[in-house]
């Protein structure tokens, strides 16, 4: 029973965190049609920015540890905020109407170009904000012992995953959104700013990425290169879901968070292999992804 509580609490965590990385991917490819390979260094910046201001915050002995949980998030809506209209409004704008092929060039050499921008800026050596992460302590779950932080982490992405939906369905530019989802020629003809609601998806999406990248930062060592380890992830994840759909990504990264835990826990030599044979065998029954529609193609 310990055994199995372990993994249940272990592909809770870890699922959690694929949802947060793989929210903005879906709300992009939802909207936009734009397969973003961008994404991981979205969330690399999110991480490097909160690790660069919670370490000098704590460093310099400002204030109470509470604020360093304030400045995670602040760190990464002012990222997200400043890299999406940069990277909208001077890149992504004179592109829209390409082949999606091309998207995906595009946005994989602006991946290349993050990547050693990122270098420059923070340099190779790693970054740590371990603080917020230590000061939550610990709970005590039967015989297993987890991080209250981690813990913290599966109600923020039960929340946001919930605020995504309400946004979707229950608001004006939700369903502004929706319809564009499903024809955008007539939300055009309907007087829709469809320019307009691309930027402020594409923006959502990309401090999507950074909120993750921020919230994990506690845990992990930020280095070069995690946003390319991120990105391959989600892709599995919301290929699993269904592109564009964000119940998919839900469901997507509880299925590869619980595999991953089981082969961890039962057959560790499988760990990496459990998750894309997860993938291979959504897509060999549903090519489209669990939640995936299938789109009649406009001639």
């Amino acid at each position: 029973m310990t055994s199995l509580l372990a993994v249940l609490i272990d592909g809770s965590i870890y699922a959690s965190w694929l949802f947060l990385v793989a929210a903005g991917l879906t709300v992009i490819y939802g909207v936009m049609r734009i397969l973003n390979m961008a994404h991981g260094s979205f969330y690399a910046i999110g991480a490097y920015s909160a690790a660069s201001l919670v370490g000098w915050y704590f460093n310099n002995g400002v204030g109470p540890a509470w604020i360093s949980y304030l400045l995670l998030v602040g760190a990464a809506l002012v990222a997200g905020l400043i890299v999406g209209v940069i990277v909208e409004r001077g890149l992504l704008r004179l592109m829209y109407g390409r082949d999606e092929i091309l998207m995906v060039i595009i946005t994989y050499a602006l991946l290349l170009i993050l990547e050693d921008t990122m270098k420059i800026v923070w340099g190779v050596s790693p970054y740590f904000a371990y603080q917020p992460y230590s000061e939550l302590g610990r709970t005590s779950l039967g015989l297993l012992k987890v991080s209250n932080y981690d813990l913290a982490l599966v109600g923020v992405s039960a929340l946001l995953g919930l605020g995504l939906w309400a946004w979707l369905e229950r608001t004006n530019q939700g369903k502004v959104l929706r319809a564009m989802i499903h024809d955008r020629e007539i939300s055009v003809a309907m007087g829709v700013n469809v320019r307009l609601m691309f930027t402020i998806t594409f923006v959502l999406g990309t401090t999507l990425g950074a909120l993750a990248g921020a919230l994990t930062a506690p845990a992990i060592s930020v280095v070069p290169g995690i946003g390319i380890e991120v990105i391959v992830l989600a892709f599995a994840v919301v290929v699993i879901g269904g592109l564009g759909s964000i119940g998919g990504a839900a469901v997507g990264a509880l299925l590869v968070g619980l595999s991953r835990a089981a082969a961890v826990h039962y057959a560790p030599e499988f760990e990496l292999f459990v998750i894309y044979g997860v993938m291979s065998l959504v897509l060999a029954f549903r090519p489209e992804g669990l939640f995936g529609r299938t789109l009649a193609r406009k001639i």
